[in-house]
């Protein structure tokens, strides 16, 4: 479904360099594949690594970021995550807690931090040195390769395997399922190798139902809806519907609904976080 939309969207790209993952195996081994995949091409490359379900309002201001982080890696064996300057105690996201400026704006890694209570997120906004953790990385080729051999040998084994005989579709889905996060930015952080640039391009979290509240355009309640609805004595709702012809509610305050393919969800907003426990029983 994804290798059609991506042919879509970017018909110049050959199609051999579109690369559809035969499993889900997390971020690390597809990561990988690409690394791997993009050496074969240009052994000097230097990547940019972003997820798909964000939006970015300013990609003016995202592309000069993205430019100064391109500059730094290209000739350092360095790292660069892209932290954006929070403006909510935000317990959906990881943080980044960077340290001193090292070039322009671009900082040194404390640490990683795993997605925060309220409380510690509220610590995390006033102490001015944490950052969401967008998930968009830049690195040369070689730096991001040798960080895999030396932190992950077992998914660098799969993808010299991958390399040398092709054979995705066996060798891939047997790959350690691990995100890049845990294998390789947390022990490179430990390492001194990974940097951030801050920034503040509009940028959103789509697969975050905050975020996605903040997008949508609201009426004089705070109610943002994505599909037929109609809500009556409601405020501050999220309403996302795809199937249904059309949705009624009445009396509900800062609630989330979403119907899809004939499921329903309903839950408070403050119960957010728990959304993928609750749709395990959907």
């Amino acid at each position: 479904m994804y290798v059609e939309i991506v042919k879509l969207q970017l018909p110049d790209i050959p199609a051999d360099h579109i690369l559809a993952e035969p499993a889900a195996r997390n971020t690390a081994p597809c990561i990988a594949w690409a690394c791997w995949s993009i050496k074969n091409e240009d052994e000097k490359a230097n990547m940019v690594i972003t997820p798909a379900d964000a939006i970015v309002m300013n990609p003016e201001e995202f592309r000069r970021v993205i430019k100064n982080a391109l500059d730094f890696t290209d000739s350092r064996d360095a790292i660069v995550t892209i932290g954006i300057k929070p403006s909510r105690p935000e317990t959906g996201y990881g943080y980044v807690e960077a340290s001193n400026i090292v070039n322009g704006e671009i900082c040194k890694v404390n640490a990683f931090k795993e997605k925060p209570d309220n409380e510690t997120a509220e610590r995390y906004l006033n102490a001015g040195i944490f950052l969401w953790n967008a998930g968009i990385f830049v690195w040369n080729i070689d730096t991001i390769i040798d960080s895999i051999r030396k932190y992950k040998t077992n998914i660098a084994s799969d993808m010299d395997k991958i390399n040398i005989s092709g054979d995705v579709a066996s060798l891939f889905p047997k790959c350690e399922k691990i995100s890049i996060d845990f294998a390789i930015m947390e022990p490179a952080a430990a390492d001194g190798l990974v940097y951030t640039h801050p920034a503040d391009f509009g940028w959103s979290d789509l697969g975050n139902w905050a975020s996605l509240h903040d997008k949508l355009q609201k009426d004089e309640n705070g109610n943002g809806a994505v599909g037929n609805v109609k809500m009556f004595d409601c405020a501050n709702c999220i309403v996302h519907v795809e199937d249904a012809k059309k949705v009624v509610l009445q009396g509900l305050d800062g609630y989330i609904m979403s119907e899809k393919n004939g499921q329903i969800l309903i839950c408070k907003r403050s119960e957010e976080q728990r959304i993928r426990e609750f749709s395990t029983d959907l």
